[in-house]
């Protein structure tokens, strides 16, 4: 049996999508859920056995690190490849692992390297998606796509993303692993952009949410950062991202947070790096429970509200150096 295990984004869902342009597996099964789904390997601990192959893309190893160690002593084949904080990987002669956590690169971008390229535009699609903007058009540019055609790739990047966020998969519009096989038969995202139906959804509902993401102003800022709050709304759990991002390029000298309420004693939690000096947001989140991600870009799936305000005081003591 082989499994295809990815996050929902747009990097996950890319990364995926040029591996099996490159090396087709018809038969297998994909894992996926929402962005901060992760620990997605625990669902296969009973499942996978000796002689099964998995192919890993864009979650923290860090985060499926018991699991994976069960796997591959199961016997399990593992192909993992990842920009996340890995921490110590398991000394095992079944796993091959491309790990790569500078924060100019995405899962994606390791999969173009390892393909040479072959299926780049949609390594493109990915960085737009993963805010890597200077990084995008470099490799737009090198490409030699005009203005237009760039412009494309960025949108299906950012609405690629967008549908990745929620608390389930029931906020989203699109189950990540159906718009993964709505864009499969495509080995040119261009041609994706102008067929989708599954698109056109997407930017409808995008242009509704961040209508309503702009009506809300930062509800603390100072001069290294700015944090906003959204309510207990499904259109704020899909924005969070692109919202996050967006908020970034915007003003690339601060950080920036984002607080969705939940409705119950915690709150969601996105934080961006400022552009212009990407680090400290992994570490930041993960001095909290259920917070990882990586220099750039972080979050905190299930903060605690008599922790949110140690949050904010560690937000802007972390960024004001």
């Amino acid at each position: 049996m082989h499994y295809d295990i990815f996050n929902g984004d747009a990097d996950g869902i890319c990364a995926l999508h040029q591996l099996r342009l490159a090396e087709p597996q018809p038969e297998a099964e994909l894992v996926t859920g929402v962005k901060r789904d992760i620990s997605l390997l625990a669902r296969l601990q009973r499942r996978a056995g000796g002689g099964d192959t998995l192919t890993v893309l864009d979650i923290s190893m860090d985060s499926n690190k018991a699991a994976l160690t069960d796997l591959l002593a199961q016997g399990c084949r593992v192909f993992y490849a990842d920009h996340h904080f890995a921490g110590d990987l398991p000394p095992a002669p079944g796993l091959t692992a491309h790990i790569d956590p500078n924060p100019d690169t995405c899962t994606s971008l390791i999969i173009d390297r390892l393909l040479e390229g072959r299926y780049r535009h949609w390594a493109i699609v990915a960085a737009f998606g993963d805010n890597l903007h200077a990084t995008a058009q470099q490799l737009a540019a090198e490409m030699h796509l005009d203005s237009a055609q760039t412009a494309m790739l960025r949108e299906l990047g950012e609405l690629l993303n967008y549908n990745g966020y929620g608390e389930t998969v029931e906020d989203l519009h699109f189950s990540p692993d159906v718009l993964y096989q709505a864009l499969h038969p495509y080995a040119n995202p261009l041609d994706f952009f102008h067929d989708s139906r599954e698109l056109a959804a997407l930017r409808s509902g995008f242009a509704a949410d961040m209508n309503a993401a702009h009506a809300h102003q930062p509800i603390l800022e100072e001069a290294c950062g700015r944090i906003y709050r959204f309510p207990a709304q499904a259109w704020s759990r899909r924005v969070a991202g692109v919202f996050s991002n967006e908020k970034a390029r915007e003003r690339p000298d601060l950080a920036h947070a984002l607080v969705v309420d939940t409705g119950s004693d915690t709150v969601m939690v996105s934080v961006r790096a400022p552009l212009a000096k990407k680090r400290g947001a992994d570490t930041l989140c993960r001095a909290f429970p259920t917070g990882g991600g990586r220099a750039a870009a972080a979050g905190i799936n299930a903060l605690p509200n008599d922790l949110l305000q140690e949050f904010m005081k560690q937000f802007f003591a972390t960024f004001a150096g």
